[in-house]
């Protein structure tokens, strides 16, 4: 595979993701993923995408829920 910015090689390995949305912040420190040799760009795999997707919808749930009882 080729990376889409560098056009260096990539290879399988593990890369971290964040996001910050709905008032928190998320980190995984080791998401399976292609990773470039030369710059470091990382590329999740459509598995991996919608693992992340349903674990933030998943969070964004229980912070609606938690905002609820606050108010």
């Amino acid at each position: 595979m080729e990376c889409f910015h560098c056009k260096g090689r990539m290879i399988k390995g593990h890369s971290p993701f964040s996001a910050d949305r709905n008032g928190y912040h998320i980190s995984w420190e080791a998401v399976p993923a292609w990773v470039c040799t030369q710059c470091g760009e990382a590329f999740f795999e459509q598995n991996e995408v919608n693992h992340i997707q349903k674990a933030l919808q998943n969070i964004d749930s229980e912070t609606l829920a938690l905002t609820r009882k606050i108010a």
